[in-house]
């Protein structure tokens, strides 16, 4: 049968040289599936690299699924890519790239790399589509530059958005739906930022996202392409950024997918020490393969351009950047220094925050990057990784093991709240409570307190004010700012139930009011990653379990007064040092009863007498309430 496909040079702008250097970001304007004209003919362009393969053809529900009918052009000049055009194909055309292998022993059907768009999982094919969106967040990237600076609040809500909430009549929520009920939630929570856990196709629920196979492609599962740009249009429109989880560091083994893509090791490292990942079951990307670095970053940039996303979360870059990650002695090769870092993977790592920078210096990629590696938010001129933030991992652990302790045994734990601030400016931290925090057996967050029920949701208010005062910014997974009782579920949505309860409602309205104190200091983000930001006024009194800081903002002015303490144990007439003096007042304390807190310290204004203490010469007096974070602002 007479091939159908018409040669095209759908690449004749195209520079090969840039895809075979790994220097080509832009990708996903050649490669695919694009709607176009040829000599007068409508139809769509196709391109996909399979550099081993013998054939390529596209198949689909335009010709039956026939492999024979319309066979792609290998290119002439070794890149490896096969390309042509099909008259008639247009938006919405189900299809899939069947690869025969190079010893023509196999043939393979598998989703286009870089489809935008696939059909509902488990059904694998990709769809034609045409990015045509108008957007309507002008106001939002005119301006966003200020709402992702360093010196701007991050309080970032972290959400699966398959979970969140789900339809009463059972239906996932849709990407609408959500506009209609997450979006105004998220406002009015005052959250600055929200974080969705991975968006991207995945064939399996059970991954939360983190499997990817199709990473051009926005899951259908809860609507179309147009339908996620509804969703971060409206965000913006809302004036709340948008921060997409990203995978760079491995891809499931799902036969359609990426793996063995043309019979061999496309996008997977030959090398089972580089390519298979023992945690995950899934396979590595060849960070070493050129193609493949073009293939990620511009993975990167095509959801900063197409969907205006302000920022992207890395996962697992400890996994990316270390050969032994995961791994026993005997089951890695050192690099050519006889060390443990992965050099090309950290020269790619370099290469995504160059050109995610480069492209869109208005916007933040944030590391979950969970050990000592030096410099991962320095820039890559002076030799960092070049990452905007980082997950402070070592808070989250030292943190909350300290709060699963008995009040009475906290006074030998006392050090795990001070050290943070040791290494707290060696990066640009955020503190982040995660999705991670909350399941395989660690129990919500209300449960890691000890206690009874009033001790428990007193603890995790205090944890807040804590977290929120402490510099870094922050970011706290959904169900957290209510006192969810159950471990995380991905296959059900939130306990939304529960706020029939006053307990759960006050807890949820101190997090309300934490996240608009947060946001209305200056003091608290100002000078957040820089040493003046912060003062000890006493972190010895181990005793009493109290801590007393100072965060401090670019003027004089901006100063607030933080006083914890860690047990149930009231403290009365607890005299502080303080470097001001004048007037303190109230800005928030945790143990208000609008949150359900004693009540317990009066006042909401106090004066500095000239009594010495903690080596200053003022001082101020104070009922510390029980398990509480009471924060003063500076009146002058």
């Amino acid at each position: 049968m007479a091939n159908k496909v018409i040669p095209h040079t759908f690449f004749s702008e195209f520079d090969i040289s840039l895809f075979q250097t790994g220097k080509h970001f832009r990708l996903y304007e050649k490669f695919g599936a694009h709607l176009c004209n040829v000599e007068g003919s409508e139809g769509t362009y196709f391109a996909v690299f399979a550099p081993t393969a013998a054939n390529v053809q596209v198949v689909g529900d335009f010709n039956g699924w026939n492999g024979e009918e319309h066979n792609l052009n290998i290119r002439w000049d070794t890149s490896g890519i096969w390309e042509g055009f099909i008259p008639s194909i247009g938006e919405g055309d189900l299809y899939k790239f069947q690869i025969t292998t190079a010893d023509e022993q196999r043939i393979l059907v598998k989703t286009d790399p870089f489809g935008f768009y696939q059909e509902v999982a488990p059904k694998t094919a990709s769809i034609v589509w045409q990015h045509d969106f108008k957007w309507k967040d002008k106001a939002w990237m005119k301006k966003r530059k200020k709402h992702n600076d360093l010196s701007a609040p991050f309080a970032i809500y972290e959400v699966h958005p398959t979970s969140w909430k789900i339809h009463p009549d059972g239906r996932l929520y849709s990407y609408d739906d959500l506009i209609e009920h997450l979006v105004p939630y998220v406002g009015e929570m005052g959250f600055t930022h929200v974080e969705l856990m991975p968006v991207m196709e995945h064939p399996f629920g059970g991954s939360w996202g983190y499997q990817v196979t199709g990473f051009y492609a926005p899951t259908s599962r809860q609507g179309d392409p147009d339908g996620l740009k509804r969703l971060i249009n409206a965000f913006h429109q809302n004036n709340i950024g948008v921060i997409l989880d990203w995978v760079p560091s491995h891809f499931p083994s799902d036969g359609h997918g990426l793996a063995t893509f043309d019979g061999s090791c496309v996008y997977e490292h030959p090398d089972p020490q580089k390519g298979y990942h023992p945690d995950w079951k899934s396979h590595v990307f060849n960070y070493e393969r050129p193609e493949v670095r073009a293939f990620l970053i511009s993975n990167a940039l095509f959801w900063l351009d197409y969907f205006h996303v302000d920022g992207l979360r890395v996962d697992a870059v400890a996994s990316i950047i270390h050969l032994d990650y995961s791994r026993e002695e005997g089951e890695w090769t050192p690099n050519q220094y006889g060390g443990n870092y992965y050099l090309e993977a950290i020269d790619f790592v370099k290469d995504f925050n160059a050109a995610v920078y480069g492209h869109y210096p208005d916007t933040q990629t944030i590391a979950e990057e969970s050990t000592t590696f030096p410099m991962v938010t320095q820039p890559v001129h002076l030799g960092g990784l070049g990452f905007g933030m980082k997950w402070m991992m070592g808070w989250m652990n030292d943190t909350l093991e300290y709060f699963k302790v008995d009040p009475f045994f906290r006074r030998y734990e006392h050090g795990k709240l001070s050290f943070s601030l040791v290494y707290v400016y060696s990066e640009n931290y955020v503190l982040p409570l995660s999705h991670d925090e909350i399941v395989h057996g660690k129990s919500p967050m209300l449960y890691k307190m000890p206690g009874d029920e009033w001790q428990k949701f007193a603890n995790v208010r205090l944890l807040y004010g804590y977290m929120f005062t402490h510099p870094g910014n922050k970011l706290l997974f959904m169900g957290n700012e209510f006192g969810q009782t159950n471990e995380w579920n991905y296959e059900e949505e939130l306990a939304w139930g529960l706020l029939q309860y006053e307990v759960h409602e006050k807890l949820q309205r101190f997090v309300k009011d934490l996240n608009h104190f947060f946001r209305d200091q200056k003091a608290l983000y100002e000078m957040q990653y820089n040493r003046s930001g912060f003062e000890w006024i006493d972190q010895l009194d181990d005793v009493q379990s109290v801590l007393i800081y100072l965060r401090k903002g670019k003027k004089s002015k901006d100063q607030m007064l933080v006083v914890c303490n860690f047990t149930p144990e009231t403290r009365e007439k607890y005299s502080m040092g303080i470097p001001a003096k004048g007037k303190w007042k109230i800005a928030l304390n945790s143990d208000d009863k609008k949150y359900g807190g004693s009540g317990f310290l009066k006042g909401k204004t106090f004066k500095t007498s000239n009594k010495s203490c903690h080596g200053r010469e003022q001082s101020l007096v104070l009922d510390l309430p029980p398990l509480a974070m009471v924060a003063l602002s500076y009146q002058g």
